[in-house]
This record gives C-alpha cells, sequence and structure tokens, in this order.
C-alpha cells in the first residue's frame, strides 16, 4: 500500500496511523496528527480502492452500504501491512495510535471488530458500524475516541451510538464527543481529541 513515515521528534509518544476518507491520500491528515499530537511519528497509508477515480479503503454497493467481502479481505491487507511497515520502520507494534476519518475510521473500526491487540488506541472521525452479527474480540482498556456530527448527513446519530457500544460492551474504553456539525471535521472536535490524547498518551 502507498504510504508515507514521518520519524518523530518524541520517541516515548505513539506512532499516528493516518487513514483517510474517500477521495484523500496517505498525506491528507497529516496537518491534523500535527495539531493532535505533535512531536509523534506518522505513518500515512493510501486506500488500495478506486471508486470513480478516488482512493478508498474498501469497497462499497452504495451509499452507507459497505461490499462485506471486500471489507473483511481489506481489513486483513491493512492489518498486516502495519505489521510489514512497522517491522520496515522498526515502529513499536504495540504502540500505534489510529487517526482514521470517514472511510479511514470505518476500516479502523473493522480492525478492532477482527483482532485484540491491533491498536494502542484510536481516533474515530465520522465512522460507522462496519459489520454487523460478529463477536468482537477483547478490547479491554484499549482507548477510543469517536467524534461524530448531530448533523451528519451520512451517519444517523443512532448508527455512532450502535458503534460506540459495541466497542464498550467488547471492553473498549470510549469517549464520545458530538459537534453541532454535520460529516464535517470542526476544530472543537479537534481541540477535544487532542486533549483525549494528551491525557492518555502524554507520560
Amino acid at each position: 500500500m502507498k504510504h508515507t513515515f514521518i520519524q518523530g521528534s518524541d520517541e516515548k509518544l505513539p506512532t499516528l496511523l493516518l487513514l483517510h476518507g474517500t477521495g484523500g491520500n496517505e498525506e491528507d491528515l497529516i496537518p491534523l496528527a500535527n495539531m493532535i499530537a505533535p512531536g509523534a511519528s506518522i505513518l500515512g497509508v493510501r486506500g488500495n480502492v478506486l471508486e470513480n477515480g478516488m482512493p478508498r479503503f474498501f469497497r462499497r454497493l452504495a451509499e452507507g452500504v459497505f461490499d462485506e467481502k471486500d471489507l473483511v479481505f481489506r481489513t486483513k491487507e491493512l492489518h498486516d501491512t502495519i505489521s510489514d511497515l512497522a517491522s520496515q520502520y522498526n515502529i513499536d507494534r504495540k504502540n500505534i495510535v489510529a487517526i482514521g476519518y470517514s472511510n479511514g475510521a470505518n476500516i479502523a473500526a473493522s480492525m478492532f471488530y477482527h483482532y485484540s491487540n491491533v491498536l494502542a488506541g484510536a481516533i474515530l472521525l465520522h465512522a460507522m458500524v462496519p459489520l454487523r452479527g460478529m463477536d468482537l474480540p477483547n478490547l479491554s482498556d484499549t482507548p477510543i475516541f469517536i467524534g461524530a456530527g448531530k448533523r451528519d448527513p451520512l451517519i444517523p446519530a443512532a448508527e455512532t451510538k450502535e458503534l460506540s457500544d459495541e466497542l464498550q460492551n467488547a471492553g473498549a474504553e470510549v469517549t464520545e464527543y458530538w459537534t453541532e456539525g454535520g460529516h464535517e471535521l470542526r476544530r472543537d472536535e479537534v481541540e477535544q481529541a487532542k486533549t483525549w490524547f494528551d491525557n492518555r498518551f502524554r507520560k
């Protein structure tokens, strides 16, 4: 998978895994990462699927309707890629925190649905339930921040609540933050994500 790696100045911080939204690339979320966790190393990855020329991490059949078979395949692909890149760049595989937006947040959530201890934590911005009818692995003490918009036209509030409940039922420590906006990222959401990160990962 196409990617970029930027060595940070603070080796104690987790490496940030950046997962873009539809039409983005491996560099899209670098400014966001620098706002949330200045000094952290950054690993940005580009999705391998194209939808009308726009990169995504997995296929969908329609707006909000995922190609579940492809999602399962791409989740494993991303999981294996992270492990390979961790070895390549001497990244502590157990100390990676994902920052995902929209499509990128969805595949990050999917990794939690499939793997235990896959990430040290995650910031899921405007995510949906990736798959239903699954027994989640043990996510005990995994900190997860979920950012959502009360007026998001793509993701109903009940969908975000369902995702939060599923992760909590698997043992994750979930923090929700709701903006008054829609599907866009808002400054207060980013500031809350930074506070959450500082409280959990800055020693």
